[in-house]
């Protein structure tokens, strides 16, 4: 008997609908109906057009019963972050100012998903123009909590079981960190491995698209899906399609070392469980200490989204200046006074701290530290939370991800985070999966 489809990961429904066990229709119908139960207590989605998912679940149907080709994605259902352009379909940036704006041609990354066979089902929640203000999207494991931002619909869409995948968006933390807080899996790839034509720009050198799962395997599977040269994005590397669904099944050819780093502003909770993990790992994990600039790295990083995100957002601050929230006004009036030679010396920080990084991943498999400072932040404090344990990363322009194998004594989840060499996604995706195995081995003893 096949399980609620709505349960499943997207490589078990990927392989359910490609034998035939199970259709693409009824796999749709399921999250469409996850989707109507829960979305009026989580408010994961900015718009959702069940009929027109459903006819693409039908064709991909009658595809396959016709002997056509079929994607690594065959019937999978996925949600795109609103600031990321579908054709014929609303994307609105989360924002009044753009409110009815319908694009005529999808984002390089969305055809790309549909070439390989997924079901878009909508558009999910973003905070306002992908910044700091807080969206309406609830966290699935307290509605009392904030799942993040600015990817925040994505992660509650995953976490809540409404689809298997979702596509999200990161210059600060706002993957990995949402990630952590709803207890699933996000990836950031490296720097210009997925293009990002047909996405709002807010920082040029710092945007990065990434995926949110339920496991390593099927994070990696949506990241392969939408990686590949982009013609139209400058940063889009030209480079084969790295094999990451391949890296997330093969086992290491030594168990990995993992070097543990701690960034200034981690709470109490969050250290005592990341030492826990540590303790568990024994001789795979070993404090080290902190890079040089390190600890700067995330007001590098600010300094350089602000300084972009005001040149980026100058025509939609003129178009409607009076409908943006305050905290964003306030941060375009930071951008604008940034002197020039702080923005272009603050870019040259990537190439400084990537020499570190270079040297203490020729000692180990991966970085560990922890994805976010601590559980998910209440709604009433007004914030998605803090970036400072993912902005260095996200200036570096290396790929991390986000493994839900931390809670807090409430049961909240909180998340460590792995990060890469820059280029070297495969080797990160293997290296979690196998953590991930790992930890969910040991739970299997301890019971």
């Amino acid at each position: 008997m096949v399980p609620d489809p709505a349960s499943l990961g997207a490589v078990a429904l990927r392989d359910l609908i490609t034998s035939g066990a199970l259709s693409a229709e009824a796999a749709t119908a399921a999250c469409l109906k996850r989707i109507a139960e829960t979305e009026p207590t989580l408010q994961a989605w900015a718009y959702v057009d069940g009929n027109h998912a459903m006819a693409q679940a039908k064709a991909l149907d009658a595809r396959r019963k016709a002997g056509g080709a079929v994607g690594m994605l065959h019937g999978v259902p996925v949600g795109i972050k609103d600031v990321i352009d579908t054709a014929r379909m609303p994307t609105e940036y989360g924002s009044p100012i753009t409110r009815g704006r319908v694009p005529s041609t999808d984002a390089h990354l969305v055809s790309r998903l549909r070439a390989e066979g997924a079901v878009i089902i909508g558009k999910t929640v973003t905070t306002e123009l992908a910044f700091l203000e807080p969206s309406r999207s609830r966290n699935p494991h307290d509605p009392t909590r904030s799942p993040g931002g600015s990817s925040s619909g994505s992660a509650v869409a995953v976490a809540s079981g409404q689809v298997p995948l979702a596509v999200g968006t990161q210059t600060g933390g706002s993957v990995i960190r949402p990630a952590s807080y709803c207890g699933v899996v996000g990836f950031k790839p490296s720097y210009g491995l997925i293009g990002r034509s047909g996405i709002l720009p807010q920082s040029p050198f710092l945007d990065t698209v990434g995926a949110f799962a339920r496991s390593v395997e099927d994070a990696a599977l949506l990241a392969e899906a939408m990686s590949g040269h982009d013609p139209h994005d400058t940063a889009s590397d030209i480079a084969p399609r790295p094999r990451l669904s391949d890296a997330a099944v093969q086992p290491p050819p030594l168990p990995p070392l993992l070097a543990v780093l701690t960034l200034p502003g981690v709470e109490r909770v969050m250290e005592e469980a990341l030492a826990e993990l540590i303790a568990d790992l024994g001789d795979r994990a070993h404090r080290v200490d902190a890079l040089p600039g390190l600890a700067e790295a995330d007001a590098i990083r600010r300094r350089i989204n602000l300084a972009e995100m005001s040149k980026c957002y100058y025509a939609l601050e003129r178009q409607g200046r009076d409908q943006l929230s305050q905290q964003l006004r306030d941060a375009l009036d930071e951008g604008k006074s940034i002197l020039a030679r702080d923005y272009l010396s603050a870019l040259d920080w990537r190439q400084v701290l990537n020499a570190g990084v270079d040297e203490l991943l020729t000692r180990c498999d991966a970085i560990l530290c922890p994805a976010a400072t601590g559980p998910a932040p209440e709604l009433s404090q007004g914030s998605t939370g803090s970036p400072a344990m993912n902005g260095p990363w996200t200036l570096c322009g290396v790929p991390a991800i986000t493994l839900p194998l931390l809670a807090d004594d409430g049961g909240r989840p909180m998340g460590v985070q792995l990060i890469g060499r820059r280029g070297e996604d495969a080797r990160l995706i293997r290296t979690a999966a196998w953590l991930m195995r790992r930890q969910a081995h040991e739970k299997g003893v301890a019971r």
